[in-house]
């Protein structure tokens, strides 16, 4: 009945306690395999959101500002008229309202205790691949495949991925800032998030992975993050200034780009791509960009002679660009960060993980389908065993139908206490 706004404050109250009982009503019941204590984790998660719905509501009602708390100060007032005569109006008033609402609502019966059996047995829906098995390992595959097919990643098998998930030191900086590597970590984070949310729906990850971002940019802007002190701004490698010193003066030799073009495309190729410099275009192009190089150091070059994928020299760069690649590192750095911390908190999974991927390398083809018939059986519906009652049966008489002795009368009746020895059997006794 929410006819008034403090009825339906009261409601909100009482929905609030129900699904508390119901949670711990829900605790009480032990949990014995790890599906029944996934599914019930899923369906405390879903009343603590609902508790919290309505705790939020309740909070707007009791809040003095709220239009919520106006209206209920206002039925309060009204319930306790100044005139003394219209107490017995209002209170006849509500008492008609009270008869109108048996009237629409006739079998509603409050007495009755409520039934949270149905609660209790109730399966969330949470999907799984079959290779991650109800949550107890990672499907990594398609994230292994795009790894191995990037520019930033290299060749390797799948447990040597899953050993080097979070290994981004060996990554080379440069690569870091390519569009390419930032969806890979965005991908990589949506899978983690999604799988611990779905494996752990009690915890408190994005208060967790906000408090990790607030951790991160304080240390970045203290130049203290590990691998990245240089916040984003990266110089040309020394590595790099050698070879440009070394081949400036080997430029010398070289009096035209005609002549420098005799070199061959393959050869002007390595030679840009060690200075980071474009490498495409035609032979005469190459030579150009090349000889562009003589007598002078790779600070001196314009941006546009660098590729893509490279870092420019800090010179050529302008206050906006150089604020642009601090954002970039940042965020590839954010994601980092989360990632690492994700595959922390999954360590067991993980190594779990890797230990079913050695045993799959040894199984053979027979216990392969011995495992899928197992996760087939699990995965099917428990039937409920019943618990045998004791029975209490001192005469020791025949069962009926419902499990339990018959009558004695009717024992009696049929004869069933008679009993008669068989000569021919060696005077057995014959009931």
């Amino acid at each position: 009945m929410a006819t008034t706004f403090l009825e339906q404050t009261r409601g909100l109250h009482e929905d609030l306690e129900r699904l508390e009982r119901v949670i711990v009503k829900d605790y009480k019941q032990e949990a014995k395999s790890h599906k029944d204590k996934l599914m019930q984790n899923h369906r405390v998660r879903k009343r603590i959101d609902s508790v919290q719905e309505i705790a939020r509501k309740l909070m707007r009602v009791y809040d003095d500002d709220s239009e919520e708390s106006k209206h209920r100060k206002e039925e309060i007032a009204a319930l306790g008229a100044s005139n003394p005569t219209a107490v017995y109006s209002k209170f006849y008033d509500r008492l008609k309202e009270l008869r109108e609402y048996h009237k629409r609502f006739p079998v509603f019966d409050i007495t009755m205790a409520e039934d949270d059996s149905a609660l209790l047995k109730e399966e969330p829906k949470v999907e799984f691949s079959g290779e991650e098995g109800m949550g107890r390992y990672l499907d990594l595959h398609e994230l292994h495949r795009v790894f191995q097919n990037a520019k930033f990643g290299r060749r390797c098998d799948y447990l040597e991925y899953l050993n080097h998930l979070a290994d981004f030191a060996s990554i080379d900086k440069t690569l870091k800032f390519t569009k390419p590597y930032r969806q890979y970590l965005q991908q990589l984070l949506e899978y983690l998030t999604g799988f611990y949310e779905r494996t752990q729906p009690l915890s408190q990850l994005k208060k967790q992975m906000e408090k990790l971002q607030q951790e991160v940019e304080k240390t970045w802007e203290q130049g203290q993050l590990p691998g990245w002190e240089d916040k984003g701004i990266i110089s040309l490698p020394a590595e790099a200034e050698a070879v440009a010193q070394q081949l400036s003066s080997d430029l010398e030799t070289f009096d035209s780009v005609d002549e420098l073009a005799t070199l061959g495309a393959d050869q002007l190729k390595d030679k840009l791509a060690a200075l980071g410099l474009k490498c495409g275009g035609t032979v005469q192009q190459r030579a150009e960009r090349l000889y562009a190089l003589k007598g002078r150091s790779l600070h001196d070059l314009g941006p546009k002679l660098f590729a893509k994928s490279k870092v420019v020299a800090t010179a050529h760069r302008s206050e906006e660009e150089l604020k642009q690649q601090q954002q970039t590192g940042l965020a590839v750095a954010k994601l980092e960060a989360q990632v690492t911390r994700l595959v922390e908190l999954l360590a067991n999974i993980i190594s779990d993980t890797k230990g079913r991927v050695e045993k799959k390398q040894a199984q053979t083809y027979e216990e392969m389908l011995a495992e899928l018939e197992e996760a087939d059986a699990e995965a099917a519906p428990e039937e409920e065993e019943q618990e045998e009652e004791y029975v209490y049966n001192p005469l020791k008489l025949p069962l009926g139908w419902d499990g339990k002795p018959i009558p004695y009368w009717l024992y009696k009746l049929h004869g069933l206490n008679q009993e008669f020895k068989c000569e021919i059997c060696g005077n057995y006794r014959c009931v």
